[in-house]
């Protein structure tokens, strides 16, 4: 047990063999993280400069927007590093704040897209009340627990695991999550079972809360031409940029716990970025060419450009 105080850093094998593509893929990587910020960042300036856009359905995109860039900061400027090294490491401290930060974000995404549905079936399904429900001062309020909950969580869940003794230092990926910190552990306690089990329940409640929205809102679309329509151009970009999510977190989750080790390094690192690439670049295009205006402020910004 004593050499476990000692362990300080953490190796990092998902970039191991790698060396005859590591230029190009420093390159791509370092094209996506810019479209990244390229799309998400004119978004959120976009909803920002534009009064008329200071609307809930907007004011949650734009935190979805923010969330993308704080999620991906997490990733994409140590693994940049790390293309450029011969030696894959992170310190324990780097390793629990890139953990943290990770979680979190994934975390918030999931709070703000429930946000969207419930805005979205009040819109819809309860249009007489929609504006004493959705004032100013409850949509802040909402963002601020959207954002300060999974927080909370997450810390709590990272401070659990900054006290756990480790008997090995390698994390069979390119990044850290606390979950693979945890197999590290030299014995599992109540509290590293307690705490992400109360976490996957949580956010299992969002996920049924969700389903439960859209539900009411198919069925309310239904008796309406009005509705249907407006389910087309606000609701449509929220369920296909969910779906999008889940489908990359859960193959990123699933790949976890039952993946195979015979499947090829890059396949696997595929998969444990998709959450990381796809959802980030996704969310704020298909906003922003779906909702009309959005996409016409951005046209009436390029084309006074471009006069």
């Amino acid at each position: 047990m004593d050499n476990v105080s000692v362990i300080t850093m953490f190796t990092l094998s998902g970039l191991s063999g790698r060396t005859n593509y590591r230029v190009l893929l420093f390159i791509l990587t370092l094209l996506c993280y810019s479209v990244i910020w390229l799309v998400n960042l004119t978004v959120i300036v976009t909803i920002i400069v534009d009064k008329k856009l200071h609307e809930p359905m907007y004011i949650f995109l734009c935190n979805l927007c923010i969330n993308g860039l704080y999620g991906t900061a997490g990733f994409y400027p140590k693994f940049l590093m790390d293309l450029l090294s011969a030696i894959h490491v992170i310190s324990y401290a780097g390793c629990l704040l890139q953990g943290f930060v990770l979680h979190s974000s994934v975390c918030a995404d999931f709070s703000l897209l429930v946000l969207m549905a419930y805005d979205r079936y009040v819109a819809i399904c309860r249009p007489l009340v929609y504006n004493s429900v959705m004032t100013k001062q409850r949509v802040w309020v909402f963002v601020l627990f959207a954002w300060l909950i999974p927080i909370y969580l997450i810390f709590m869940s990272t401070v659990t695991t900054s006290r756990m003794m480790l008997c090995g230092s390698h994390i069979p990926k390119i990044y850290c999550v606390n979950w693979l910190i945890g197999k590290l552990a030299c014995s599992a306690s109540i509290a590293n079972i307690a705490i992400p089990a109360f976490n996957y329940t949580f956010y299992f409640c969002h996920f049924v809360f969700i389903i439960w929205s859209y539900m009411y809102l198919i069925k309310t679309c239904l008796t309406s031409k009005e509705n249907r329509t407006k389910f087309m151009q606000t609701c449509l970009p929220h369920l296909f940029c969910l779906l999008t999510f889940l489908v990359c977190l859960l193959f990123d989750l699933l790949y976890m716990r039952f993946g195979s080790k015979a499947l090829p390094q890059s396949a696997q690192n595929f998969i444990g970025i998709e959450f990381l690439f796809i959802p980030p670049i996704i969310n704020p295009l298909i906003y922003g060419f779906k909702l009309t205006q959005i996409r016409n402020r951005i046209t009436e910004f390029l084309c006074g450009k471009c006069h």
